[in-house]
């Protein structure tokens, strides 16, 4: 059933934005593996479990498989010894050709087991250009299927989609939107652009904090503290601890920059450097960040932000997850920005990266 979700402060949706090109990819280099790592000092075993995903974006798993979304419109069921099973996703809109759009964002629903189903976030293309939307996708025999819109009409622009969703500790769904290109609707209070959401019980999205620019990560610690990545303008990316209510500035201050009544990150990259960070995941007493333009994993220390490690020699790295004793990446090779090796995309394991 479709349904526009109602958000806190009856927020409306702003419309009108402008349609990009579609990407191309590289030429196929031969892969060669990177030496193995050392974090912290303890040395750490980095493996493949799969090759050949086509420029994948989310991970979850369930049991041995892995649940992996991929911009294209399909989801990537791949099992630990490396088989991939791929299925498309029957959706209720085209999705759309702009820069950084497709199926992006995708979470399995609690109770997984008996539901089968799945949330999902994408972009397709609407009358006035791209608009991001939150779905219920669920597994039949022959793949998945839309069943129902929880959010809809947030419009897009050429970039800036944001597109992660992430489910707390207790269960509850939250989405990340970008700004759209357009910086000031993150400090709009009536755009939903440049905003972390969360569903409530009612199934209604709210405004959770404002004045983000890109955030594509979202992870909790032991104690449920939230955190996120977001990319920041040509340089100054993020990593920011979030609280609800919160103002995170853009784009009045970025980086390291004060201003009363809104939040400084915990780590950035500084005015030289970009990561452009992604997915988030959290292990062991730290947090690992995937970064495109950075290829690599960052690994920070949560309680000060410091950068602890630079996992690097896989490429473009999109999304991170981990479990109770294991952190798991994906590159992003083949999305067009980057410079594909043979078997990209990938899915890696980063074992026994330590525990609480």
């Amino acid at each position: 059933m479709k349904r526009l979700a109602a958000v806190s402060l009856l927020l409306l949706v702003m419309a009108g934005c402008s349609k990009g090109a579609e990407e191309t990819v590289q030429p196929v280099q031969e892969w060669t593996e990177p030496e193995q790592e050392s974090l912290d000092g303890l040395q750490v075993e980095i493996t493949e479990v799969a090759a050949g995903l086509r420029s994948p974006w989310s991970i979850d798993r369930h049991g041995e498989t892995f649940y992996i979304s991929e911009r294209g419109g399909s989801i990537a069921e791949v099992e630990t010894d490396g088989t991939v099973r791929r299925l498309d996703a029957k959706l209720s809109a085209p999705l759309s050709g702009a820069a950084e759009a497709g199926l992006m964002g995708f979470v399995l629903k609690p109770g997984f087991d008996e539901n089968r189903e799945a949330y999902a976030y994408y972009t397709y293309e609407g009358a006035s250009g791209p608009v991001n939307r939150i779905v219920t996708l669920r597994r039949g025999d022959a793949g998945w299927h839309e069943t129902d819109i929880h959010l809809d009409m947030v419009m897009s622009g050429a970039v800036h989609h944001g597109g992660r969703l992430a489910l707390s500790p207790d269960g509850t769904l939250f989405a990340t939107v970008g700004d759209r290109l357009d910086p000031g609707t993150a400090q709009d209070p009536e755009s939903l652009n440049g905003k972390i959401l969360r569903m409530n019980e009612d199934g209604e999205f709210e405004v959770y904090t404002i004045g983000h620019r890109n955030p594509q990560g979202l992870a909790w610690d032991k104690d449920g503290v939230m955190y996120a990545t977001e990319h920041g303008q040509s340089a100054n990316d993020e990593l920011n601890r979030i609280e609800q209510g919160r103002n995170y500035g853009w784009p009045v201050i970025q980086g390291p920059e004060q201003r009363e009544g809104m939040e400084r990150p915990i780590a950035t990259s500084g005015d030289d450097e970009t990561w452009a960070p992604s997915g988030l995941a959290y292990l062991g007493g730290r947090l690992y960040a995937g970064a495109l333009r950075g290829e690599a994993v960052l690994v920070f220390g949560p309680a000060t932000g410091s950068l602890l490690r630079r996992i690097e020699g896989y490429g473009r790295v999109r999304d991170v997850f981990s479990n109770s004793d294991a952190v798991y990446f994906i590159t992003n090779n083949t999305d067009g920005r980057g410079t594909p090796r043979e078997g990209d995309d990938r899915l890696m394991e980063i074992k026994h990266p330590g525990s609480d």
